[in-house]
């Protein structure tokens, strides 16, 4: 990695939007400075984005300036296209608003894509040569990094496993009953769990994690994952559940593009205990030998700080090609 010097990323989030500066020396990068804010209103938020990217830049020469943010995008051109967490970002031409600004390099990538360039330059997939990322967070989705390259695909939707169906039948997710996403994602965690907490309370069982039919309407894949760590019986059930289509998710991922390593973050990086011994077991029962032998499937290694490495990845990476 020889593209030293400063970087600024812009991580923006349908809740908050993070802006650091960060120095990258050697292969090694340093966090410098960091701004936060809820993501609001596109103009108030650009606003101060620009006033962190003015501070940032006023005593340093920036290489480049790397955009993350939820799809749909369009990364060549780096326009923003409406995504659903973010109302009224619509065509933000945000590429050529901060080139035209600054005059510094600017480029726009998916949260997925980014996040796998993260993990490929700074974390669990350094070394890789064919690496995919798993988000696992709210939904799933993949980023792919095919012969040491990020591959989009024809218009950037290169990845989509969420949108898999698994079964005819099952939790929606991704728009369609039945996906990777439905079975497999913090969403499809919380519906399943409250499906299978109803049952068991209108049966007359009782649920350690929940009270009541009511409650069950509000949980999350957080809680159900404390429940099954002190041994709850229908939690563990519903984790071995997830563990098992995620192992049928990740054994098609590994026919198809023969990978040398499968990242996954969020809730895998916080509860593999959980759900490795189900998926291993779905990917030996459905997965070549020739492709699950020579891949290794590890968990995140970045965390909350994802983040901010994947905006700034995103510069480096950009910047490194126009060397």
């Amino acid at each position: 990695m020889t593209s030293r010097g400063y970087y600024i990323g812009v991580d923006i989030g349908g809740t908050k939007c993070a802006v650091t500066l960060a120095h990258l020396d050697d292969g090694n990068l340093e966090f410098l400075e960091k701004d936060y804010y809820p993501t609001e209103g596109y103009e108030k938020t650009i606003s101060r984005i620009e006033q962190s990217v003015d501070r940032f830049k006023s005593q340093r020469i920036i290489n480049a300036i790397g955009v993350s943010c939820g799809s749909p995008l369009d990364a060549e051109k780096g326009i923003i296209l409406s995504p659903p967490n973010l109302p009224g970002w619509d065509h933000v031409e945000i590429k050529k608003m901060f080139e035209s600004k600054y005059g510094i390099k600017t480029y726009l990538e998916n949260d997925a894509n980014a996040c796998a360039e993260a993990e490929y330059l700074f974390g669990a997939g350094r070394g890789s040569k064919n690496m995919i990322f798993l988000t696992f967070g709210t939904g799933i989705g993949a980023g792919l990094i095919l012969d040491g390259k990020l591959y989009r695909g024809t218009n950037g939707y290169a990845g989509e496993i969420g949108h898999v169906r698994l079964e005819k039948e099952g939790p929606v997710g991704y728009g369609k009953e039945g996906s990777c996403e439905g079975f497999c994602s913090g969403g499809g965690l919380a519906k399943i769990s409250s499906k299978l907490v109803k049952e068991a309370i209108n049966s007359g069982k009782k649920v350690s994690f929940c009270n009541s039919i009511e409650e069950a309407e509000q949980l999350s894949a957080k809680t159900v994952a404390m429940a099954a760590k002190a041994g709850d019986e229908l939690a563990t059930r519903i984790f071995k559940e997830c563990g098992r289509n995620l192992g049928r998710s990740v054994a098609i991922l590994l026919d198809v593009l023969n990978p040398d390593t499968i990242v996954i973050g969020s809730i895998f990086e916080r509860s593999e205990e959980l759900l490795r011994e189900e998926m291993e077991r779905a990917i030996e029962e459905e997965a070549l030998v020739y492709t699950r032998t020579v891949c290794t499937i590890k968990k995140a290694e970045l965390g909350d700080t994802i983040g901010d490495y994947a905006a700034i990845s995103i510069a480096v990476e950009g910047y490194g090609k126009e060397l």
